[in-house]
């Protein structure tokens, strides 16, 4: 993710920052490493984590200096509309969406205070990273002011704060089955419900969500 020397971005409470301090470009990475990047982490049903426990993380970056993901199903009693009124945007003129009452998500403790945009690529933010076809990370608050607009990205998930593992971490709490992983699919990202995000993205790996949960009850 590149910095820009004209983006704009904000400080306190739902503010955008580039977290590209702790987290290198993703070819930064071997080939042989592992590379989690668009995929989804799932908590097992046996973590009692009081952060993580039952949540799925999108990661956004993975490489030799860590991972970088956003929880996409704990969502926090702020709306977007909420956040609007917070850093000073307000919607165009006879711009309706529903979008602005759609809640913020707890994204991770990382940088908790500041804001961090998942959306459809397409838009020239100044601070902004393509994951794939289907999914950018932004940190810059451009992409807010093209929302408030009308010409923002059509598909979005805000988040405060982010996820973060040193190098290493996340691979040693895999390999204690503290996560599941499976490639991402955006429709579950953007589009369904938040309740029903982390059964299905269970289901994704073909996985029966009762049998998981009574095979953790018994380990």
């Amino acid at each position: 993710m590149k910095k820009s020397k004209t983006g704009k971005s904000l400080s306190g409470h739902g503010s955008l920052q580039d977290p590209t301090d702790r987290v290198a470009p993703s070819g930064a990475m071997g080939a042989a490493a592992l590379n989690l990047a668009n995929h989804f982490l799932i908590a097992m049903p046996s973590m009692q984590d009081p952060i993580f426990g039952g949540t799925v993380v999108y990661v956004c970056e993975h490489n030799e200096n860590g991972v970088l993901g956003v929880v996409i199903n704990k969502p926090t009693d702020m709306t977007m509309q909420v956040l609007f009124e917070r850093i000073d945007l307000k919607l165009s003129a006879g711009l309706d969406t529903p979008m602005v009452n759609e809640p913020i998500m707890f994204g991770g403790p990382v940088q908790d205070d500041r804001g961090f945009v998942l959306h459809t690529p397409g838009g020239r933010y100044s601070s902004s990273l393509t994951v794939t076809d289907e999914v950018a990370f932004t940190t810059s608050i451009d992409v807010l002011e093209a929302v408030a607009s009308g010409a923002g990205p059509q598909r979005l998930l805000v988040s405060i704060g982010y996820a973060g593992w040193s190098p290493g971490q996340l691979e040693d709490e895999i390999g204690r089955n503290g996560w599941l992983t499976v490639g991402a699919d955006a429709d579950i990202l953007f589009d369904l419900p938040i309740e029903e995000r982390y059964v299905a993205a269970i289901k994704l790996l073909g996985i029966d969500p009762l049998m998981l949960a009574s095979e953790a009850g018994h380990a």
